[in-house]
């Protein structure tokens, strides 16, 4: 394979995981390689590649014979990496506050800064991207490159979840605030304080979408099986 099919098949993996895991496919819904194809404007190969990829991560299922089958994040999925999350995300952060740079100490506090205005003015939905950018630059600062690759999978999987939650009624403002705990418990380089402070962030995310209902969030697809 040329390294120009290549990139166009890493492309193509790219942009059917996303969708898969924005909701845009619902669950046991078959992938036609033709109208993928003519959607990206791409051929059926990187498509098919695209989807064998997919099945490794457990996006999708293939049927010899009958096709591909999206399997998507059910709401006990997303149940689960929450709680995998609260043991390596606090784990990540104990690290961060011993290894974190200077560098990136300035880029969470200016993601800080700018969450704050928008908060104070109301811009709610204008922090879902800062919130993404202060974890995913929490989880470069642990100094482990195992560590943040798995977290930034779990991170991408449950990027409905945390929309969903950040646009309940007062979670925002109270998820900026966290934030900021963590961040000064980082600054201080104080470990257990950092961990103790991304787990009550989570646990509270979690506590948040319980009482609003994981089900809204999946279209009431509660697990992979059903």
């Amino acid at each position: 394979m040329s390294e120009a099919n290549y990139l166009l098949g890493q492309k193509v993996f790219q942009i059917i995981r996303e969708d898969i895991i924005a909701g845009k496919y619902q669950q046991k819904e078959e992938l036609r390689e033709i109208a993928i194809g003519d959607e990206l404007q791409v051929s059926r190969t990187p498509v098919r590649e695209a989807l064998r990829q997919l099945e490794l991560e457990g996006l999708v299922t293939i049927v010899p014979n009958r096709g591909a089958y999206v399997v998507g994040i059910s709401s006990q999925d997303m149940k689960d990496m929450f709680e995998i999350r609260l043991l390596l995300e606090g784990f990540c952060a104990g690290k961060a506050a011993e290894n974190a740079s200077l560098e990136q100490l300035e880029m969470l506090e200016e993601i800080m800064v700018l969450t704050e205005y928008h908060i104070k003015h109301g811009h709610i939905r204008q922090l879902i991207g800062l919130d993404s950018k202060f974890h995913e630059i929490l989880f470069v600062a642990g100094g482990s490159r195992m560590l943040e690759h798995a977290l930034k999978n779990y991170h991408d999987y449950l990027k409905r979840a945390r929309r969903f939650s950040l646009l309940t009624p007062g979670r925002a403002k109270e998820s900026v605030w966290e934030h900021r705990q963590i961040l000064e418990a980082v600054k201080a380089q104080n470990k257990k304080k950092a961990e103790d402070a991304v787990c009550q962030h989570l646990i509270h995310t979690i506590k948040n979408i319980d009482t609003y209902g994981w089900e809204n969030i999946t279209g009431g697809q509660k697990n992979g099986k059903n």
